[in-house]
């Protein structure tokens, strides 16, 4: 095992956004100097660092000039390429690991390889693209989800295909790219574990959360889950449990959960980074999971997950902005709630620029308290 990190060492971040940026936070807060590598110099996360390396993940010359200034790297999104991850491992440690973000990378072999440990999954099937695809998919069967194995996130990437006019267009769409077919989930809900794993093998769980989308973009989520099943809730978190320690995880995963209406758990898509309902944590739980990665990442014991209050989130994102400056003196009026944004110089709608948090008596109380605020934002 390594040697924990004192406070004065360089964490490393790949990636200049949200993320990066609210993991910056617990990182100073402890003493540790942050370097960013991003293409933005004054982007979400390099406001809140010591540093910014600029450049792109291409540029290897200035990877290594990041690398080697920091004493641990880390990721906030999983599309860095991994001949940038490979030119960080020259020169300093890559956590979670190289491993696991080429799994993320890629649904195909995301799928092969969850299927491979056991993990519940959708029925998928994997598409050739030097076949046609109206072929295969009337080999698996209407309706399904055509899904393209790499590039794919909010919805991006994706075609429900109830149809053969859709799988014409589908075909058009795809462009000989590889992608894999999933069976049609007759979904009750939506949840997502975040799983977080230390170098000795502790491990710690946040959630369930649920999750609802709008636009196939995170809207809402909630924690606890209220009206999950407790056994669901428990087989999620052994999923978790059971994927950090078959991949090695240390950091931060989260498990993107399908519950459907016959009660069956399936794993929809992993996360090796913080993730988007695990933002609530800031301030429902007595250790965030921001500070969580950070201490696990540097080889520190993990923080108490007590939830303090339940607690919801609400995405802000850019199509606020479409009438003007939103009204923010009407949010800070809701008394729960809290307004977090991201420092980005330009709304663009569908583009996450914020997001309001907010506890309650119930998740669904504090859900209703950070709708309530979003709603207020355009009064």
């Amino acid at each position: 095992m390594s040697a924990p990190l004192a406070p004065g060492a360089a964490i490393g971040i790949l990636g200049g956004g949200q993320l990066g940026r609210m993991l910056a936070w617990p990182a100073r807060r402890m003493g540790y100097r942050v370097v960013i590598f991003s293409d933005e110099p004054h982007g979400p996360a390099a406001q809140w660092a010591d540093q910014t390396v600029v450049g792109r993940f291409h540029e290897l010359d200035k990877v290594a000039e990041f690398a080697k200034q920091v004493a641990v790297a880390t990721f906030e999104t999983e599309h860095v390429p991994l001949p940038c991850v490979d030119e960080v491992l020259k020169h300093t440690r890559v956590r979670p690991s190289r491993c696991v973000l080429e799994v993320a990378q890629n649904r195909q072999l995301e799928k092969e390889t969850l299927a491979r440990l056991g993990a519940p999954l959708p029925r998928f099937e994997t598409i050739d693209p030097s076949r046609g695809l109206a072929e295969q998919v009337a080999v698996f069967g209407l309706p399904c989800v055509l899904k393209t194995t790499t590039g794919g996130y909010d919805g991006k990437g994706q075609w429900l295909l109830r149809e053969l006019a859709d799988v014409a267009k589908a075909t058009a769409e795809l462009r000989g790219r590889y992608a894999v077919l999933e069976e049609w989930i007759d979904l009750e809900l939506e949840c997502s574990v975040i799983g977080c794993r230390s170098e000795s093998g502790e491990s710690v769980f946040y959630g369930p959360v649920i999750n609802h989308h709008r636009h196939h973009i995170l809207d809402i989520s909630l924690c606890p889950a209220e009206g999950l099943a407790s056994p669901i809730q428990e087989q999620a978190r052994d999923v978790t449990r059971m994927l950090m320690d078959q991949m090695q995880v240390v950091g931060l995963l989260c498990v993107e959960f399908f519950v459907t209406r016959e009660g069956r758990l399936l794993v929809n898509e992993l996360a090796p980074r913080p993730h988007n309902s695990g933002h609530l944590t800031i301030e429902g739980h007595v250790t965030s999971q921001y500070e969580q990665h950070i201490r696990a990442i540097c080889g520190l014991p993990l923080g108490s997950v007590e939830q303090l209050r339940p607690a919801a989130m609400s995405n802000l994102l850019g199509d606020l902005w479409t009438e003007g400056e939103p009204n923010w003196n009407a949010v800070a009026a809701v008394p729960t709630a809290k307004l977090h944004l991201y420092g980005k110089h330009e709304a663009k709608p569908g583009r996450k620029m914020g997001h309001i948090t907010a506890t309650g008596t119930s998740s669904i109380a504090a859900g209703v308290a950070v709708r309530d605020a979003r709603e207020k934002l355009t009064s």
